[in-house]
């Protein structure tokens, strides 16, 4: 291999990691405790456990995991919790799309994914009794949702996860394995011979390089800025639908993203803002509109716990109805078990506060964000693709758990189980032997549309609400995008190439989709058909087409 393509130690391995967040580094490390050499390509910079501003989205995240106890006499959990149950709260959240085959291993290995996570050195957050402390979040029966640091979920575990990885850099845990991060890496394309993937094209410094494995993993994160307003970092763009799609491989279900129903209001703000999380209504938190009104009062029988999509809407709705740009989180009834509002939800404190938020007041400004892609390049339970050798995990991927709509906190869960398996699939794979010449033709040249005017396009037309028009208008801008010849020189070039791939593919999944179902809202057409199928799409050339294969 030419030294220009090489940047790294190493650029050959046995598992190529793209993608630093709870899938990405689970996987990780446990191929790497398994004798496997491993190298990460982390699009932001080095993980540093005290910077304020993270890359990934598992840094973010606050209410904490869906888990079920399964047979632990040390902690019992509720005695009224199952694995069925909880399958059943997904099934319903899901509406109709969620695939119980698929959901319920998935569901049911939480437990032992997450005693994983403790042993290195996730400490979650304990009742006076010593058992995990539980809360309750919308779409769940029970108080089955385990936290820590109160609301700093996330940021315990991506701590825990980048210590460890650390650790492996510096002591290999057997002969011959090793474990290499390539930070500010963005990866361009996955390289295919033969019809396999074989290895990962990626930008650094300036120069393209490539690394070669017989595995290469997907967990790249979600989309949240195709739209003007998320609650996603920065990184969230849609890289790994992009690599997929352009790779050969199916995505499913892209018009199912989740807009959360309590995103932080600020007058003007683009980008990411502060999430509310959900944990602050089981907590007793309650919407009300500018009046004081119940937000969700005869919409659904768990009220503000309801499944987002039900909430989200209802927001939307409460929103349109007085025509104040905003509603409220009513919470002066919150966190008086726990030492008040302040000391329950100390990251939501301090995202209030950045904001000129004072929670004191008692009533915090919220609309709904784009805040998680449902569906994703589709998989199995262990993270296969259509394209051997690549896998994906987290929340780039759709292994049909999520269906129409996620149930809360079941992302994390997924991307810990998931990134587990994507491992042992990784280890039975490394001794495999790959051509370091790629086969594939380049494909064509790609469309690129301006950021912001992508990002306002999508918030008009493909956001909440769909109708034909807006679909038809979308598809109209996007098609118009300009190409750009020539390999991608920035960081902010690939983005911008994979967020207007995307864009191109929600849209097409949302107008293919002539009916509302979970959080895909049809103005035109509000009902629900009794057909409740996925729309599986790959990429044909320079467009996306329909694929009446049968899903991975």
């Amino acid at each position: 291999m030419p030294d220009s393509m090489t940047a790294g130690k190493s650029d050959r391995a046995d598992f190529v990691v793209v993608g630093a967040g709870i899938a990405g580094l689970t996987a990780a490390i446990r191929a790497a405790e398994a004798g496997c050499s491993v190298v990460i390509l982390n699009k932001g910079p080095a993980w540093r456990a005290d910077r304020a501003e993270q890359s990934t989205s598992t840094f973010y995240a606050q209410g904490g995991v869906a888990v079920v106890t399964v047979e632990d006499p040390l902690d019992p959990g509720d005695p009224a919790d199952s694995v069925d149950l909880h399958l059943t709260d997904t099934l319903a959240a899901g509406a109709g799309l969620t695939d119980p085959v698929a959901a319920r291993p998935i569901l049911a290995d939480g437990y032992d994914a997450v005693w994983g996570l403790m042993q290195w050195g996730a400490d979650f957050d304990r009742a006076p009794d010593g058992l995990l402390s539980r809360t309750r979040e919308g779409g769940h029966s029970v108080r089955r949702i385990i936290h820590a640091g109160g609301d700093a979920t996330g940021a315990v575990i991506q701590r825990a996860l980048g210590s460890r990885v650390t650790e492996l850099t510096s002591h290999s845990p057997t002969p011959g394995s090793f474990v290499e991060v390539l930070d500010e890496a963005i990866a361009t394309d996955v390289i295919r011979s033969g019809g396999r993937a074989v290895g990962v094209r990626y930008l650094r410094d300036g120069a393209e390089h490539a690394v070669y494995a017989p595995t290469i993993l997907l967990a790249t994160g979600g989309a949240g800025h195709l739209y003007a307003a998320t609650t996603n970092p920065a990184g969230a763009t849609a890289d790994g639908i992009g690599l997929a799609l352009r790779a050969g491989a199916q995505v499913a279900d892209l018009e199912f993203i989740q807009f959360h129903p309590t995103m932080l209001f600020v007058d003007g703000d683009r980008g990411r803002r502060t999430l509310i999380s959900e944990a602050v209504r089981g907590e007793g938190g309650r919407l009300v509109d500018v009046d004081g009104h119940s937000v969700t009062d005869g919409v659904h029988p768990l009220g503000d716990l309801a499944p987002r999509d039900v909430v989200a809407n209802a927001v939307h709705a409460a929103i349109a109805r007085t025509g104040h740009p905003c509603v409220y989180l009513d919470v002066t009834g919150v966190g008086a078990a726990h030492g008040g509002f302040e000391v329950r939800f100390p990251t939501v404190t301090a995202g209030l506060m950045a904001s000129g938020v004072d929670p004191s007041s008692g009533r915090i400004p919220v609309v709904p964000g784009a805040h998680y892609l449902c569906g994703g390049v589709v998989t199995d339970t262990s993270g296969a693709t259509s394209v051997p050798g690549l896998l994906a995990a987290g929340e780039v991927a759709r292994t049909g758990l999520h269906g129409g709509n996620r149930l809360a906190s079941n992302s994390l869960l997924e991307g810990l189980v998931v990134g587990r398996r994507a491992a042992s699939l990784a280890i039975s794979r490394r001794d495999l032997s790959i051509s370091e010449i790629a086969d594939e033709a380049d494909g064509p040249v790609p469309r690129v549309l301006d950021r912001t005017a992508l990002q306002d396009t999508m918030t008009r037309y493909a956001a909440l609400g769909r109708d034909a028009a807006g679909l038809d208008a979308a598809v109209g801008i996007l098609d118009a995008a300009p190409r750009r010849p020539g390999a991608p020189a920035t960081t902010r070039e690939v983005e911008d190439a994979a967020l207007t791939l995307a864009a191109r593919a929600v849209v097409a999944a949302a107008a293919a989709r002539t009916e509302t179902r979970g959080s895909h809202v049809r103005l035109d057409y509000p009902g629900t058909s009794s057909d409740a199928a996925s729309h599986v799409f790959v990429l044909g050339g320079d467009e996306l087409v329909r694929d009446v294969r049968t899903p991975v």
